[in-house]
């Protein structure tokens, strides 16, 4: 197995391009392994790294078909209820609380939610 070159932080040769950058251009990577990374020392930690692929190999980013689109919109409605009370809460619900805020903290003065 080759090892990747590395390359200093903003010092990668043109060609590359982080998953974000292929983004941007409207790019994804299609298939290629990583071809290159950057480091970035940090003190007290290991040092960042930032994985290339190469821009020549990228392809364009498949369209949002109707049927996506349709999956993505339920998949956002079912992050807004709550699975306590059943209601939407009109925001997406915290991953830390499981709950709508509510439920989560109940207040004793009023009556609780129901669906």
């Amino acid at each position: 197995m080759a090892t990747l070159p590395v390359y200093r932080w903003h010092l990668a040769p043109d060609g590359y391009a982080t998953r974000r950058q292929l983004r941007a251009r409207g790019l994804r990577p299609g298939g290629q392994g990583v071809a290159a990374q950057l480091e970035r020392s940090r003190r007290r930690k290991g040092p960042l790294v930032a994985y290339l692929y190469r821009v020549d190999l990228a392809k364009p980013v498949r369209p949002m078909t109707p049927g996506r689109w349709a999956a993505l919109a339920k998949a956002n409605a079912a992050r807004r209820i709550c699975p306590a009370c059943r209601t939407d809460a009109g925001y997406v619900i915290p991953p830390s609380l499981g709950t709508c805020v509510p439920c989560a903290y109940p207040d004793p003065a009023t009556p609780p939610r129901s669906a």
